[in-house]
């Protein structure tokens, strides 16, 4: 799922090419996309862009007028933007489920992905946007006092605390996996147990690692629109998320993973959990009291 860093860097490409520009029609190929019905979609048609900003994972579009117009997208796990600089640009792609036309060019939402997830709305109102806000605090502005509180608002598991859009903001499975391991904290800790001390590391980590990972993102975006291959969760100059049975860059023990559902988690048993391997429920099942404790009963099997 596109996140914090991705979302920036989509904002900065669209800004150049439709901040100012008219939208001149709309083609909507999956009925599942669209999730409101008043004001209609094709409000906004006619309308030009006069701003583009983040809400959570989600990209605003505002439209002139009074009241003024928002279409608000998710793109979810596996939705992306193509952009052409033709106006009246049709896409072929199976994938496509919708296109935006604008007078500067065309931006095309595809999702390669079996369930179609990603979502419009199109609201009218200063209110109706911020109603379809999870109100997590946004990590990049806060203090440490106001990270502080809102990760031990609730005792959750840090991993958890991370990616709930009711606590923090714009932070998926990936870039909380680079987290916890700039951090040197276990994934399954649970934030009520944090130290004064692991808080600053918390905080520290997920304001260098957002920060770093925005700004290259960005600088790439100033430069050419960011591509379908561009936008992913799985990066090579990352130190673990994806890197199951890689070396960590830190200490070179191999990455290991918790596995849940569709989703991961990639983490450094040395580095972060004092050398205990975490019970994996894709192998645990099938090892049951053959589990190994630690990294080093592992690696010697």
């Amino acid at each position: 799922m596109p996140e914090l860093p991705d979302i920036e860097a989509y904002l900065v490409a669209l800004r150049e090419r439709t901040l100012g520009a008219t939208l001149t029609g709309i083609r909507i190929v999956s009925p599942f996309l669209l999730r409101t019905v008043d004001p209609p979609f094709d409000a906004v048609i006619g309308r030009k862009v006069t701003a583009l900003h983040r809400l959570g994972k989600r990209i605003v579009l505002g439209f002139d007028g009074a009241p003024p117009l928002f279409a608000v997208i998710h793109l979810m796990i596996s939705g992306r933007f193509v952009w052409s600089d033709d106006p009246k640009a049709r896409s072929k792609d199976k994938a496509t489920l919708a296109s935006f036309h604008f007078d500067t060019g065309t931006l095309t939402l595809v999702e390669a992905a079996t369930q179609k997830r990603a979502s419009l709305h199109v609201v009218a109102g200063e209110d109706a946007l911020s109603a379809l806000h999870r109100s997590g605090l946004e990590p990049l502005t806060a203090t440490p006092r106001q990270f502080a509180d809102a990760v031990t608002r609730e005792n959750r598991t840090l991993k958890r605390v991370l990616t709930s859009p009711s606590i923090l903001s714009g932070i998926g499975n990936a870039f909380s996996d680079e987290i916890l391991h700039a951090a040197r904290l276990s994934p399954i800790k649970l934030s009520s147990r944090l130290t004064s001390e692991e808080h600053n590391r918390l905080y520290n980590a997920t304001q260098s690692v957002l920060t770093a990972w925005t700004s290259t993102l960005v600088e790439r975006a100033r430069k050419t629109f960011p591509s379908r291959a561009e936008v992913t969760a799985f990066r090579p100059e990352f130190a673990v998320h994806g890197k199951f049975g890689k070396p960590c860059p830190v200490c070179g023990t191999a990455v290991q993973r918790i596995v849940h559902a569709t989703n991961e988690t990639n983490y450094c048993p040395r580095c972060q959990t004092e050398g205990k391997l975490l019970a994996d429920r894709s192998l645990s099942r099938l090892l049951k009291d053959d589990w190994p404790a630690t990294i080093e009963e592992w690696e010697s099997r």
